[in-house]
């Protein structure tokens, strides 16, 4: 039987990513039900046919359940991974010396390899290289044709294919490589909602990706990964080309020094407030759910401190993808969200996420506006009727209190706003019109909230449902 997600639902949503832990129908139904938005296939894992797999289980799950369910393929980017080592793990120590060198295999203990063949050409002395997500970290010494000399400054076990960061290398790999652009165009033909471009450094790479899906006759939104220093740099054209984006505090803890890292995120959020488009915080979120049914108290404080800041969706990895618990994992997720957003509820006056905004239109100014009404008459939600879905993130970048409920006739539309803070979004099978939009509306808060009748909402409504006007505010009352 479908249902609907309730009017108190989180309004933070949920990204989990799908891996063995969570890959079947049956589960997967259990996570939407637990509170999950979005799934993430992670492109560095698994093989085509893994993935068709999951997105046709997804679609399932979400048919069964009547939820959005949006879909995020995530590209894996120019990842740089260490080649075969002679023991797994090795051990390297303070003040020991090891050497990169050509191919992909290590001959001594000594010895590193990369699957990246211009590291020993682009590395230059003095810059540092970080290996298995900072777990060690070596100085380039010295340098010849062939080889890369480094000082062990901090030592600590390495494996076989762990990732390699330059955090002071202006590399030339391009972020959207070939196998990229082959999983950018299977992505289109899919028909997902989300496509991430991992390792951004400039907007010009944000455009190239959204330039391919459009020719592949894909609308999905193009998620730019933070996770370099160069993509603060260039911070401002990159929120503004991008669909949204995403704070992955894994790499970019490494690539950045990590106590700048809590500082970064809370400027990239501010960014996306101030130009209105959907920000993903991800990456270690509740690690120890891997292996815990409860997380750490620094765990849910990191989650509901995201939230305040304005956060539109936080992120779960390996807890959902690989953990044990991963139902488990989107239900704290889920419990922690509710909880913390109860904060906004009684600061809707500030109008907090809607003052960062900056070049309003006609359109955000009737949104400001309906939210001031829908408090003086205690509206009971705003219904937002549009065939796209611009004006419902418009109304979630204003973090309004109110439950806002979007119907659209768009499938596209209804599954991209399964990542837009606080809308619910709600599936029209015809083509809206104003003459049977209350009706919608009654029929639907019958069927699925515990309205009263006589209770008052507001009605936005766009220049597609009432041609040859601007965005336009009604109030009603349930009938």
């Amino acid at each position: 039987m479908k249902t609907e997600k309730p009017l108190q639902d989180a309004r933070t949503k949920t990204v989990a990513t799908v891996g063995p832990a969570c890959a079947t129908k049956a589960t997967l139904v259990e996570l939407l039900k637990a509170g999950a938005d979005v799934f993430r296939i992670n492109m560095a894992h698994g093989g085509r046919k893994a993935h068709e797999t999951a997105i046709s289980n997804i679609r399932a799950a979400a048919e069964e359940t009547g939820f959005p369910a949006g879909i995020l393929i995530d590209l894996a980017g120019p990842k740089i991974r260490l080649g075969q080592l002679t023991q797994d793990p090795l051990k390297i120590r303070n003040g020991q010396q090891v050497r990169f060198v050509r191919g992909v295999e290590s001959k001594t203990d000594d010895q590193l390899t990369c699957n990246y063949e211009s590291l020993i050409d682009e590395v230059t002395v003095g810059e540092d290289i970080v290996l298995a997500d900072g777990q060690a970290r070596l100085e380039v010494t010295d340098k010849t044709p062939d080889t890369l000399v480094c000082n062990v400054v901090d030592g600590g076990k390495i494996r076989s294919r762990q990732g390699v960061n330059l955090p002071g290398t202006n590399l030339s790999v391009p972020a959207l490589g070939e196998v990229d652009v082959d999983n950018a165009i299977w992505a289109a033909g899919q028909g997902v909602e989300f496509v991430s471009l991992s390792f951004v450094r400039n907007a010009k790479e944000v455009d190239q990706l959204k330039q391919l899906l459009a020719d592949n006759n894909s609308s999905a939104l193009v998620i730019a990964k933070i996770e370099k220093a160069e993509a603060l740099d260039q911070l401002d054209s990159i929120v503004q080309t991008a669909g949204g984006v995403m704070v992955a505090r894994g790499d970019l803890g490494v690539e950045i020094p990590i106590e700048q890292t809590p500082a970064a995120q809370k400027r990239i959020i501010k960014k996306c407030l101030q130009y209105r488009k959907p920000v993903i915080v991800a990456t270690q979120m509740l690690e120890s759910m891997h292996t815990s049914k409860q997380p750490t108290r620094a765990e849910v404080t990191d989650v509901a401190n995201a939230i305040l800041d304005g956060a539109d969706a936080c992120m779960l990895s390996g807890e959902t993808a690989i953990g044990e618990y991963p139902v488990e994992a989107v239900s704290m997720m889920n419990k922690i969200m509710g909880e913390t957003e109860k904060a906004f509820a009684s600061r809707n006056s500030r109008m907090t996420a809607h003052s960062e905004a900056t070049g309003w239109e006609i359109s955000d100014a009737v949104i400001f506006g309906s939210a001031q009404i829908a408090r003086r008459v205690e509206a009971c939600m705003v219904v937002i009727a549009s065939t796209g879905s611009k004006t419902a993130l418009l109304k979630s970048k204003q973090r309004d209190y109110v439950p806002t409920v979007c119907i659209t006739d768009d499938i596209s539309s209804f599954r991209a706003m399964s990542l837009f803070w606080g809308v619910i979004p709600v599936m029209c099978p015809t083509p809206i019109e104003e003459t049977r939009l209350r009706t919608f509306v009654n029929n639907w808060a019958k069927d699925f909230t515990e309205l009263k009748s006589g209770a008052p909402f507001i009605i936005i409504t766009d220049t597609e449902v009432l041609p040859g006007i601007h965005d336009s505010v009604l109030v009603a009352k349930i009938d």
